[in-house]
């Protein structure tokens, strides 16, 4: 079995050789740094890292921050001479396993080094299973503006950075969160939902920070919150913008100073939480109304992405659509169907109001009606077909036609511009491509190869 490699990073010599003949004791293989360059040449091959909070050419946890950037998900803990409440919060935030202050006891260095080399073994072991067992849902899309999303997306997600996610109902806005934190630091730990809008204001501080046995009627046993069940994970609050301004304000307390208090309870709980946060609702709108914390707002918006609706992906509804159908059928041991090509045009000149969502419940609605293993078009259900029949035609032309751009373009994408490969992957003649790419004003980028 290889042996387990820490870095110990303190510019202090004696703390430095000490810590190194403990952990060598123990067995471990300990390379010891005194600046952010010596640690830099070796981090890469440390299985775990000790790591100071002030050194004389810069900050521990800025180092920390750096080597989560760059991929480097090794545990760290943090160890410091006059370690403030400020500094533990933000080094739990940059993604520190543990804060332990001088002097330093041997045998709390040892727990936590046991721990945080043991948080390591278990997040690989949770990585294979999710291989074995499959991924759960998936982000399914070649939409340019979907791609850049999910882009933006996963480098968010390699901080501790917090997001807030707009779009419209149904879009997928938890379904990225997930994505987020499976690609974050925090991926060993729990993912915990909080519907902001589906709790009442009055139970909402007790959903989120928990409650101690008598804080009020019924409760009759101490019970953990959201944020509590969440440490060391992600906790997604859904639908923010409908919180109320009392629970605004203790959100921001929580996010602002990292503990807070159960309700009836007077001893202040730390947690260590990525937030992401969601809306359908325009914040910003809402804090020039005086409706929602400004200094929240920023607390939450550090990173802001936008989920595209699906009327802005058309060239998404295609695979979606397919997923939906095998998934569909899979999980109720129906034979595998497949949709006829006359679906795919009604589907994406329809508007999509609630967008993949409502796209899912109509593919299981058309797989349970329709008896055949061809799903035809006249499956398509009469409230799709009558809300196109009511849009003007030249929309629906419109509609039609940006599909097939985006189906074009995709194919000359694919193949670099060659319109001959292209032409064979569309099942097309090349002169009939010419004339298509001519109608649909496409242009060749000036990067790509000659036709």
């Amino acid at each position: 079995m290889p042996e387990t490699r820490l870095l110990v990073l303190d510019d202090e010599p004696n703390i430095g050789r000490s810590l190194q003949m403990i952990l060598e004791h123990e067995g471990y293989a300990v390379s010891v740094a005194r600046t952010l360059n010596e640690a830099r040449v070796e981090a890469s091959r440390a299985d775990a890292m000790l790591l100071d909070v002030r050194l004389p050419d810069g900050s521990g946890i800025a180092f920390l921050r750096e080597q989560r950037l760059a991929g480097n998900e090794a545990p760290a803990v943090m160890i410091s001479g006059h370690g403030t409440i400020t500094d533990a919060v933000e080094a739990t935030r940059a993604g520190a396993f543990d804060f332990l202050e001088k002097p330093l006891s041997r045998d709390r260095v040892l727990l936590a080094v046991k721990n945080a080399i043991e948080q390591t073994r278990l997040r690989r072991e949770n990585a294979q299973l999710r291989e074995l067992v499959g991924a759960g849902p998936r982000m399914i899309g070649v939409a340019p503006s979907f791609l850049r999303v999910v882009e933006q997306a996963t480098m968010a997600a390699r901080s501790d950075a917090r997001i807030l996610i707009n779009g419209e109902s149904g879009t997928g806005k938890e379904l990225l969160a997930a994505h987020i934190h499976r690609e974050s630091p925090f991926a060993a730990g729990p993912f915990v939902k909080v519907n902001c809008a589906a709790i009442p204001g009055e139970l909402l501080e007790s959903e989120l920070f928990g409650h101690e046995k008598g804080a009020f009627t019924g409760a009759i046993a101490a019970r953990k919150g959201k944020f509590e069940l969440a440490h060391g994970g992600t906790i997604f609050l859904d639908e923010v913008g409908d919180l109320h301004s009392a629970s605004q304000a203790k959100l921001l307390r929580v996010l602002q100073e990292g503990e807070f208090h159960r309700v009836g309870g007077e001893m202040p709980i730390r947690v260590s939480v990525r937030v992401v946060a969601a809306t359908n609702r325009d914040l910003g709108t809402l804090v020039s109304q005086g409706k929602f914390r400004e200094d929240l707002y920023y607390r939450l918006c550090v990173v802001p992405i936008h989920m595209p609706a699906l009327r802005e992906r058309l060239r998404d509804i295609r695979p979606i659509s397919e997923y939906f159908l095998e998934d569909f059928c899979s999980r109720n041991n129906f034979r595998q169907k497949q949709l006829s090509e006359e679906v795919y045009p009604l589907l994406e000149a329809y508007g999509w109001p609630g967008n993949v969502r409502e796209l899912r419940n109509i593919i299981e609605r058309m797989a349970i009606l329709t008896p055949e293993d061809l799903i035809p078009a006249a499956s398509v259900p009469i409230e799709i077909r009558l809300a196109i029949d009511a849009v003007p035609a030249s929309n629906i032309k419109e509609a039609r036609a940006a599909a097939e751009r985006d189906h074009i373009l995709k194919a000359l994408e694919e193949s670099k511009w060659n319109i001959s490969s292209a032409a064979r992957a569309l099942g097309m003649e090349r002169t009939n491509l010419h004339k298509r790419i001519r109608a649909l004003g496409l242009a060749r980028p000036a990067a790509a190869g000659p036709i």
